[in-house]
């Protein structure tokens, strides 16, 4: 009898506790119709339900929280020796910077793991690398400026409106409606939001009006890319901005949640989707990603394509997000888990049984 491959699912919830609350849409006092209904679910809850799939699928699985403990993770792997890792550890004492730490423990280990190299984090996760090694290789991206610290006045040649992100942060972590300004008063008291609430530098861009893409990308050596997905701005009130902010991906009572529709496929003619393609997945492959990535894209008015970010290791819930695209490609969410474990094993010479 072939002993099963045993997966570790590995992810870093500090305090697990925050998560126990119950969000109902019908009780709750809105001012605004909401689209979406929410499911009260834990990012816990979504892992363990991650492990019974791939426990479904033959693996022996089994999930942990490394809670902040760099001596937990280390005597896990140890006891436990997993032949592979399924990583989903995005930060580390409150420190998204140290993502790519953690995938370095697994390279030094030994243990294959998924999704992006510690190189391809780190690439992704300074805004202003990524822009530069785009924009080197013809790939467009918005004009931008960086302040390191709060000054007296902020001197610059963009044009209005523009957009005020911290240079190190993912998941739209500190982009609020607040985030597109229109003004100097407004882009002064906003830089200076970012420095003091996010201790790092403040990435100042032209805000690119237009459709928002996400192009989803699965895969190592041949990558693909999966069917395109729109977010649709057409329902969004007058008071709100057109982007894809913190409250619009993670907060249920906030208007722009409900408010941000996607359509996935995107209605793209077959010139313009192949444009989009081609440049989601030259970003993909420049930028290091590898397994399984999202690209986020702005495409103008003229159809010029504009790469906002590359995603290295997406968010996986099941009928969101990347996983919206591989539906829609005709993968089920158990086809999906197995091809990124699959890519990870493959990279180690070992083979699928």
């Amino acid at each position: 009898m072939n002993k099963k491959i045993k997966v570790a699912v590995i992810y870093n919830e500090a305090y697990p506790e925050l998560y126990q609350y119950k969000t109902d849409l019908k009780e709750s006092k809105l001012d605004f119709v909401p689209y979406f209904e929410v499911d009260n679910i834990t990012p816990m809850d979504e892992y363990e339900d991650l492990v019974n799939r791939l426990k479904e699928e033959g693996f022996d699985a089994y999930s942990l929280n490394i809670v902040d403990d760099f001596k937990l993770l280390i005597n896990n792997l140890e006891k436990e020796k997993p032949d592979v890792i399924f990583n989903f550890v995005e930060i580390y004492l409150n420190d998204a910077k140290l993502e790519m730490n953690i995938a370095g423990i697994y390279e030094i280990l030994g243990i294959p793991y998924t999704g992006a190299s510690p190189m391809g984090l780190a690439n992704c996760q300074s805004k202003v690398l990524t822009k530069r090694i785009l924009s080197s290789n013809k790939i467009k991206t918005a004009d931008f400026f960086l302040v390191n610290e709060i000054q007296k006045s902020y001197r610059h040649k963009l044009k209005y409106p523009l957009i005020v992100k911290p240079a190190f942060e993912d998941a739209s972590v500190g982009i609020e409606n607040a985030s597109v300004v229109k003004n100097y008063k407004l882009l002064k008291e906003r830089i200076e939001h970012v420095i003091l609430q996010y201790k790092q530098p403040a990435l100042v861009e032209e805000f690119i009006e237009g459709r928002e893409l996400n192009v989803a990308i699965i895969g190592d050596i041949n990558p693909d890319v999966l069917p395109i997905s729109e977010i649709d701005f057409s329902e969004m009130p007058e008071h709100l901005a057109n982007i894809v902010s913190y409250q619009a991906k993670w907060d249920p009572l906030n208007e722009a949640y409900h408010k941000t529709i996607p359509i996935c496929p995107a209605p793209l003619n077959d010139e313009l989707r192949i444009k989009v393609e081609e440049t989601a997945l030259a970003a993909f492959k420049l930028m290091g990603a590898r397994d399984y990535s999202r690209v986020d894209i702005r495409l103008t008015k003229d159809d010029e394509v504009y790469v906002l970010e590359v995603n290295p290791n997406p968010d996986l819930t099941e009928g969101a997000g990347f996983m919206r695209s591989t539906e829609t490609a005709g993968y089920t969410y158990n086809q999906t888990l197995v091809k990124i474990v699959s890519f990870a094993l493959a990279r180690a010479g070992k083979i699928m049984r």
